[in-house]
């Protein structure tokens, strides 16, 4: 019985042996080496066993079967499913190397791999994440689209492509693959974020109104599309809904002071001192916006009246960002209480400012709104005033 079963054991683990080996030549590929050695060490094993006619304990035995047959025949079982039993071992020599940080012999290994397979999927995307990494941008873009040749679904990869190509200038290509993306995929969150951006940069705030409410449909609870939408509702002077959607991004998000901010300035533009002073009030326990929000608060207790509050309120915020010295002495509201500004401090730990490019503009645009509209105010008093000095002249005439 164990002759028979030696047998067939070494009938089956040679045909495997050679059959892997035949493989490996067809294919032109070192990458069978590893499996032709575990192979090799499993017929070792059975050979040692014959030559001293020594059996070997059980767990020899086990190891024999997996390395000879097992393995072998799983590899085969594989790649006749359509997986590349080669292609895996140079992704995981690729990923021992990225481990190492040796991107140059992982580059190596992924190029020889699609060059040897160009239908290499994984191959072109780990590539692509190699080169965007090492910021080789327009060789990152071309490996992501032959990944994406590989796999029409990768929505990953296409976004990704967008993303770079805006990252590199080229604007109207990324809106148009983030279009393309969008249809085939209308629920992608950031694409609809990104391209909404682009088209806000482009000022075509009415076509990016349309590419956040479209994705809102999908994503709800999104508490930066309603920030997005409230910046395009900013820019077309549609100010009440804007208003909405900070209040909602706001509610979505307690710590959404940028939304907050918004606001506040809005409550400004309105002469709604109540509104701008509560949500000002709110932005104190932000970091970036804390000084800001003290000189805002300042502007808003000298409309009150509150002198005193005014003063602390301007010196805090000169405290915390000396820069706000300058602004102070220029805001007209603060004129009546300019003696009592404070110099900055020379030695003083100023507040790290983390502010995006996009709220900070979207800030400066709702300031000088507000600047406009208090302008065009002080225009229409002063004109009141004339009218009513002219009654009196006529009325004494009379």
């Amino acid at each position: 019985m164990i002759i028979v079963e030696k047998i067939i054991f070494n009938v089956i683990a040679f045909f495997l042996f050679i059959f892997i080996f035949f493989k490996m030549i067809h294919k032109n590929d070192t990458n069978y080496i590893a499996i032709l050695i575990i192979q090799a060490i499993g017929i070792t094993i059975n050979f040692i066993e014959i030559m001293t006619g020594l059996y070997a304990n059980t767990i020899l035995k086990i190891i024999m079967y997996i390395f000879a047959i097992i393995v072998p025949i799983l590899i085969l079982l594989l790649e006749h499913r359509g997986h590349n039993f080669s292609e895996k071992m140079s992704e995981i020599q690729a990923k021992l190397y990225l481990m190492l940080k040796d991107n140059k012999n992982a580059k190596d290994i992924l190029i020889k791999m699609v060059t040897k397979y160009p239908e290499s999927y994984i191959g072109y995307k780990m590539l692509a994440e190699i080169y965007e990494k090492e910021a080789s941008i327009e060789k990152a873009i071309d490996e992501y689209v032959k990944a994406i040749d590989c796999n029409k679904k990768d929505y990953d990869s296409y976004y990704k492509v967008a993303y770079l190509l805006s990252d590199i200038g080229k604007r109207d290509e990324s809106v148009t693959m983030l279009q393309n993306l969008l249809e085939k995929k209308p629920d992608y969150y950031m694409a609809s974020n990104l391209l909404g951006e682009l088209l806000c940069e482009r000022e075509k705030y009415k076509e990016a109104i349309n590419v956040y409410m479209d994705a809102l449909r999908y994503n709800p609870q999104e508490y930066e599309l309603y920030y997005n939408l409230g910046i395009a509702y900013t820019r077309l002077n549609d100010f009440q809904n804007a208003k909405l959607c900070y209040e909602k991004a706001a509610n979505i998000n307690h710590s959404m002071y940028a939304a907050l901010y918004n606001l506040g300035q809005i409550g400004l533009i309105y002469r709604d001192i109540e509104m701008a002073e509560k949500y000002f009030t709110q932005c104190l326990y932000s970091k970036e916006l804390e000084a800001m929000a003290y000189f805002e608060l300042a502007k808003i207790y000298m409309l009150k009246g509150e002198k005193e509050k005014a003063i602390t309120f301007v010196n805090k915020a000169i405290e915390l960002e000396s820069s706000f010295k300058k602004k102070a002495e220029g805001e007209p509201i603060l004129i009546p209480i300019k003696a009592y500004i404070v110099n900055p401090k020379e030695i003083l730990q100023q507040t790290e400012k983390n502010i995006s490019v996009k709220i900070q503009k979207n800030i400066e645009y709702l300031e000088k709104t507000y600047y406009v509209v208090e302008n065009l105010n002080l225009k229409d008093l002063g004109k009141e005033t004339k009218l009513k000095q002219r009654q009196r002249e006529n009325e004494k005439t009379l």
